[in-house]
């Protein structure tokens, strides 16, 4: 008999982080174009973060982290809520 063990048991399909960057950029008055400058990418790239339809680099990450003054976790959501400091 076969047995069906889902890989990883603990962790949700995979799917697009969801984030906060539109309100932040927003809350700032910034153009997508003028956040492009400060992250030095291209304004199509903001735009695929914002909408979800592209993930950013770690290093891309940690820009944002530190041009908002907020910790990843709070601009970036990948859904799971569970934590490996229990």
């Amino acid at each position: 008999m076969a047995l069906l063990v889902e890989f990883p048991p603990h962790r949700p399909p995979l799917t697009a982080v969801e984030n906060r960057l539109k309100v932040l950029r927003a809350m700032r008055n910034w153009s997508q174009a003028e956040l492009a400058d400060r992250l030095d990418v291209s304004r199509q790239a903001v735009n695929a973060i914002e909408t979800g339809k592209y993930d950013p680099s770690l290093p891309l990450a940690f820009k944002l982290a530190r041009l908002f003054d907020m910790p990843i976790e709070e601009i970036f959501d990948d859904g799971f809520e569970g934590s490996n400091h229990d």
